[in-house]
């Protein structure tokens, strides 16, 4: 049973996922809506378990300088927890020290996790960077998944919950979805999607066409409801990113470079830079393949490969002893499985792009134990007013 008494409470540090750290009686409790230096009236909603709890904040009874009015107003203190939206968990604070707390969780999980040593973390120097957007971090999404509730009430769902908060306003998403917002829907689930010419709201089952998404020069075809970053800016960003991250002495255009978890081609393109490069790209999923090998058929040795990356990499087996090889995983990060036929394949070097530090540091764990060690990294700040961010890094043999 929980034991849902209002404490007092002191916050000491932040932790992945977007809730802080407090203690209690020796005991961690991991708070929400608060923010290190605070002093909180909080509710414990859940004490299962013997090492730690959880906790909703009430009320801030010492706030800290950081702290600024939501940018959501349906996911402020000043509803009730059950009512509080989710998905702008630091919408409380003040963006600096959003990028501040982000990089103590990626340097915190590097170290801790990743089993990096003091002086490797310093010298990778991690920190989250700003991107071109607004100042408060609001309008940085162009889609939006939203859910419907049983009356056909439309919106998010309450933090680490499944009830759905219906909203009136989304000041996270960029202004064409906004306006798009309806009261009430049908189905389940409802995405609003910008894109470069267009926005549109869709249920799960809508068959529109595909759409084009523009990155510098070059057109890229989706489906109208596939993955695409969300923040304007970020595939321009990862695109120049990963361009800085490859170190071009290692780079050989005849070599057997790979972009795994590729989706419709960006970080291949992004590679090939103009260059006439021979990669493959590697993606489960039918439509983005086939997508990808459209995007990419201006460059005449690039090539899409309908497959999971485990079961390409357990069939190739071929070594790249030249090659460079992209990943951008989904958030549960690559695994040993993938890292280790990686390693077996003896590339000249990866580039690792993810969106979750724990999930990242545990992989760069793995490739170190491997034999392969972190050369470069950068982190930016993609999801302002969340917990999220991403990251980019080039690992090199250890030799």
């Amino acid at each position: 049973m929980v034991d849902e008494r209002e404490i007092e409470l002191d916050v000491l540090r932040i932790a992945h996922g977007g809730v802080a750290v407090a203690e209690l009686d020796g005991r961690v409790v991991f708070v929400a809506d608060t923010l290190p230096g605070e002093r909180v009236l909080a509710r414990i909603t859940d004490d299962r378990h013997d090492r730690f709890w959880r906790a909703d904040t009430i009320r801030v009874l010492q706030a800290s300088p950081d702290r600024v009015p939501h940018v959501w107003g349906a996911a402020s203190l000043d509803r009730p927890v059950e009512q509080r939206a989710g998905g702008a968990e630091f919408g409380h604070i003040g963006l600096q020290r959003q990028r501040a707390l982000k990089t103590e969780v990626l340097r915190d999980a590097l170290g801790r996790i990743g089993r990096l040593s003091e002086a490797e973390v310093a010298a990778l120097d991690p920190h989250v960077s700003a991107v071109p957007g607004s100042p408060d971090g609001t309008r940085s999404r162009t889609r939006i998944r939203l859910h419907v509730d049983r009356t056909g009430r439309v919106g998010p769902y309450a933090a680490r919950s499944k009830r759905v908060v219906p909203v009136t306003d989304l000041p996270l998403a960029v202004e064409p979805l906004e306006r798009l917002l309806p009261e009430r829907a049908r189905g389940r689930e409802l995405d609003l999607v910008a894109t470069a010419s267009d926005a549109f709201a869709a249920g799960p089952r809508d068959l529109r066409p595909p759409v084009v998404e523009r990155v510098g020069d070059r057109e890229f075809r989706l489906e109208a409801l596939g993955f695409w970053q969300v923040h304007p800016a970020a595939p321009a960003v990862l695109t120049e990113a990963v361009r800085a991250a490859v170190d071009p002495a290692l780079l050989d255009p005849d070599a057997d470079n790979l972009d795994l978890y590729g989706g419709v081609g960006l970080l291949a393109a992004a590679l090939a830079d103009g260059r006439d490069l021979r990669i493959t790209t590697v993606e489960s999923d039918g439509a983005a393949s086939a997508h990808a090998a459209s995007n990419l058929a201006d460059l005449p040795r690039a090539r899409a490969a309908t497959a999971r990356v485990d079961a390409f990499l357990a069939e190739e087996r071929v070594r790249r002893p030249r090659a460079t090889v992209l990943l951008d995983p989904p958030r549960s990060g690559a695994g040993a499985e993938v890292v280790d036929a990686i390693v077996a394949a003896r590339p000249a070097q990866v580039v690792y792009v993810a969106c979750d530090p724990v999930a990242l540091a545990r992989d760069l764990g793995t490739f170190a134990d491997r034999g392969w060690r972190a050369a470069t990294l950068a982190a930016f700040d993609l999801f302002p007013n969340t917990h999220h961010l991403e990251t980019v890094v080039r690992l090199v043999p250890d030799r």
